[in-house]
């Protein structure tokens, strides 16, 4: 995104606002679906909205931008109050993958149209933009299926975990001094196999979506 920022700023304007949406749309996912699931936590405090500043982490956003990975405000949530405690606590978890991974669907999608008319080089600028947006999309989607507390993927495999192990991961997630360990080793020992398995989904997403 660096480089892209150097040598396509007008792209990378647009790759930026299409991320940040992006990263919105994903917590409003989580936001929406534990309502849904019986916890109203999300929208007492404010968070069933498209309002950014609701939903964005400085830190996060900006890492999303310059290092291809990143995150936004965590969506507060209390199991206590799904009607069924497995159930909302998977469906709340994956909710945000699925958003970014609709997200880059509709991407390609927009890059079929624009070449089915034969507009993909006229438009150059755009084109580039929503692919780098697909990508990134998939990214998200990737990194946070990763079985890590905190990210989703963690709660996605506590949900079908014996429940006196629940207790230990949400002691765990809410320490501080685990939160910069893991994204210590995200920033160093974890960042090439991570990046690795991402450009690898990545690859296969556009085979199988582009040709």
């Amino acid at each position: 995104m660096i480089e892209l920022l150097r040598d396509e700023p007008l792209t990378f304007l647009l790759v930026a606002g299409i991320l940040l949406f992006s990263l919105v749309l994903h917590e409003l996912g989580h936001a929406v679906s534990a309502l849904w699931s019986g916890d109203p936590t999300a929208r007492l405090m404010g968070r069933i909205t498209l309002n950014p500043l609701k939903h964005l982490d400085p830190w996060g956003t900006l890492l999303l931008l310059f290092a291809g990975f990143g995150w936004a405000r965590p969506v507060p949530i209390d199991p206590r109050n799904f009607r069924n405690y497995r159930v909302g606590l998977f469906v709340v978890s994956i909710a945000g993958i699925v958003v970014n991974l609709g997200i880059a669907l509709l991407c390609v999608l927009l890059l079929r149209g624009l070449d089915s008319l034969g507009l993909a080089a006229t438009y150059g600028t755009l084109t580039d933009a929503v692919l780098y947006a697909a990508a990134i999309n998939i990214t998200l989607a990737v990194f946070n299926l990763l079985p890590v507390p905190p990210l989703d993927g963690s709660k996605i495999v506590q949900s079908v975990l014996p429940l006196r192990w629940h207790p230990f991961i949400w002691r765990l997630e809410a320490n501080p001094n685990y939160a910069i360990i893991m994204l210590l080793l995200f920033l160093t020992v974890l960042r090439a196999p991570v990046g690795q398995l991402i450009r690898w989904v990545q690859s296969e997403f556009f085979k199988l979506t582009l040709g």
